[in-house]
């Protein structure tokens, strides 16, 4: 129950911190437009920052795609060269288990269930024709 509260708490202040995270960023980019609007503002200038900064990011991102990629490949590799092969090692096994099991039902558990009925059968009858045994 103590981790219930922790959690709660954490999530609580989790909430709160991305509501004034939100806020803070709603009061910063109506700041920054109305800055934007004011004549005396350069522009071109914070444009040209802008354009410099998105080049930035677009690299940025373009180096993620191509980690991502790469990962990706090793993941397809580890799928093709160690899991399948254990997934087939795996499927051997069970067909190799279903034909023991198949052998064994055939050849021992059939001829023990055949031996049983005749046994009932033969106590059957020795109890039918009233012949009693002592065992």
């Amino acid at each position: 129950m103590n981790t219930n509260a922790a959690s709660s708490n954490q999530s609580a202040r989790l909430r709160w911190i991305l509501i004034g995270g939100g806020i803070l960023f709603l009061v910063l980019s109506g700041l920054a437009i109305y800055a934007l609007l004011q004549p005396s503002t350069p522009t071109e200038r914070i444009r040209d920052i802008f354009i410099i900064i998105l080049a930035l990011e677009s690299l940025v991102i373009g180096a993620a795609l191509i980690v991502l990629l790469i990962q990706m490949a090793i993941l397809i590799n580890l799928l093709q060269n160690e899991v399948r092969p254990i997934l087939q090692a795996t499927q051997d096994t069970v067909n190799n288990l279903r034909g023991t099991a198949q052998f064994l039902g055939e050849n021992v558990v059939e001829p023990v269930l055949r031996l049983n009925s005749y046994l009932a059968g033969i106590q059957r009858v020795i109890q039918l024709l009233g012949i009693k045994q002592k065992f």
